[in-house]
C-alpha cells in the first residue's frame, strides 16, 4: 500500500490520478488533497477519498471548505504552509505533484528532502530549479518519477546502462496549428488554441502545446531527469500521439513506448513503479494506424528554440522564461495578448534579464518575481 499526497487534485492530472486511485484501492491510499480555490470540487473529493488533510491555496476558500467539512474528520490548511505540511507528513511515502506553474518547486524540494518519492507532473519545477531538485534527490536517495507522457515513455525505454544512450527523441503532437502560417497564427483566439486535437488537458498546458513552449519546457525537463545534453535531445512532430517518445542508442537501435493518448497510463506507472498493475483502460489498436513524423517549424513556433537557448544558458534564465510564459499565457486567455504576443513578451523579458549563475532557491524566486512583473509591464504597454 502506497500513501500519497496529491497536489493539484482538482485539475486534469489530479482528477485522472484519483481515477487511478479508485481503480487500485488495495494499492493506493490518499493522505492529502490540495488545490487552489475550487471549494466544491475539493469537498466532493474529500468526501469520496477521505484524506487526513485538505489544503486550499486561497485563504477564503480554505475557510469555506472548513465549514463545509465540519462533519468530517479532516484537517484543513491553506497556502504554501499547507502544501509543505502535505508533502512532509510521516505517513506519506509518495507525492504526486500536479500543480500548474512554478508554485510546484518548493513542495517538490521539501518532499525530496524528506525522502519522499515524487511523481512529477509539474514540469515547471525542473525548468525553474532543475539543479536544486536533482541535487536534493541525489542527497536523499528519493526517486523522481516522471508523469508527463513523454518523459514516462523515455523512462520506460531506458536501459540500465545510461552511457549507451545516443539521443532522446521527444514527440510532439504539433497542437491545433501545426500547419498554420505565421499570418494565420496572428488571428488565433483562445477558444481556438484550447481545442487540442488529441489530449484533454488544463488550459495553461494546452496553450503551451499550441505554441510549442510545452515541448521546450519538456526538453529542459528531459535534460535534468535523464542527464542528457541538449544537443542530444531531439523534438519531432508526431500528429497521431501514439509514440510518446523514443530513445536512440549508440548501436543505432531505437526503443519507443506506444499507447493511447490517456494520461492515466503514465500516472499509474509513476505510482506503481517498479511494478506494472493491471487496469481496464482501453488498449491501443494499431490496425489501420499510420505513424508520421515531421520537423517542427521553428519560424512559426519560435518558443521551442527559445527554450533550448534558455536551457543551455542555465542559471536563472529558464526560471525567468517560465515565469514570463505563465504571465503571457494568462494574458492571452483573458484576451489581453495576441497568440504571437505570448512569445514576443517572453522573448523580450529573457533578453532583458541579467542571468545569475548557480542560483539558490531565494535567487530563483526573486528572478521569477521580477520576470512576472516585467512581463506584466510589457503587456500592459504593448
Amino acid at each position: 500500500m502506497k500513501t500519497i499526497s496529491l497536489l493539484g487534485s482538482t485539475g486534469s492530472i489530479g482528477r485522472q490520478t484519483l481515477d487511478v486511485v479508485k481503480a487500485h484501492p488495495d494499492q493506493l491510499k490518499v493522505y492529502a488533497l490540495c488545490t487552489g480555490k475550487n471549494v466544491r470540487a475539493l469537498e466532493d473529493q474529500v468526501r469520496l477519498y477521505k484524506p487526513m488533510l485538505a489544503v486550499m491555496m486561497d485563504e477564503g476558500a480554505a475557510r469555506e471548505l472548513k465549514g463545509r467539512l465540519s462533519d468530517m474528520p479532516v484537517k484543513v490548511e491553506q497556502g504554501m504552509d499547507g502544501l509543505l505540511a502535505a508533502v512532509s507528513a510521516p505517513e506519506v511515502d509518495t507525492v504526486l505533484n500536479a500543480l500548474s506553474g512554478r508554485i510546484g518547486l518548493e513542495p517538490t524540494l521539501r518532499a525530496l528532502e524528506g525522502k519522499k518519492n515524487v511523481a512529477l507532473a509539474n514540469k515547471e519545477t525542473l525548468v525553474a530549479g532543475g539543479e536544486l531538485v536533482m541535487a536534493a534527490a541525489a542527497r536523499s536517495g528519493a526517486r523522481l518519477l516522471p508523469v508527463d507522457s513523454e518523459h514516462s515513455a523515455v523512462f520506460q525505454c531506458l536501459e540500465d546502462n545510461p552511457g549507451s544512450v545516443e539521443k532522446i527523441i521527444l514527440t510532439a503532437s504539433g497542437g491545433p496549428f501545426r500547419v498554420w502560417s505565421r499570418e494565420q497564427l496572428a488571428q488565433v483566439r483562445p477558444e481556438d488554441a484550447l481545442r487540442h486535437p488529441n489530449w484533454a488537458m488544463g488550459a495553461k498546458i494546452t496553450i503551451d502545446s499550441a505554441t510549442l513552449m510545452n515541448k521546450g519546457l519538456e526538453v529542459i525537463e528531459a535534460h535534468y531527469l535523464f542527464g542528457v545534453e541538449y544537443d542530444s535531445i531531439e523534438v519531432v512532430v508526431h500528429p497521431q500521439s501514439i509514440i510518446h517518445s523514443m530513445v536512440q542508442y549508440k548501436d543505432g537501435s531505437v526503443l519507443a513506448q506506444l499507447g493511447r493518448p490517456d494520461m492515466r497510463l503514465p500516472i499509474q506507472y509513476a505510482l506503481s513503479y517498479p511494478e506494472r498493475w493491471e487496469n481496464s483502460l482501453e488498449r491501443l489498436n494499431l490496425l489501420g494506424q499510420s505513424l508520421t513524423f515531421l520537423e517542427p517549424d521553428l519560424e512559426a513556433f519560435p518558443a521551442l528554440a527559445l527554450a533550448y537557448q534558455a536551457g543551455k544558458r542555465r542559471g536563472t534564465l529558464p526560471a525567468v522564461m517560465n515565469a514570463a510564459n505563465e504571465v503571457a499565457v494568462h494574458a492571452f486567455l483573458e484576451g489581453k495578448c495576441s497568440f504571437p504576443g505570448i512569445y514576443e513578451a517572453v522573448s523580450a523579458v529573457c533578453a532583458e534579464h541579467q542571468v545569475l549563475d548557480a542560483p539558490d532557491l531565494e535567487t530563483i524566486l526573486e528572478a521569477d518575481a521580477w520576470a512576472r512583473k516585467r512581463t506584466g509591464d510589457i503587456l500592459e504597454h504593448h
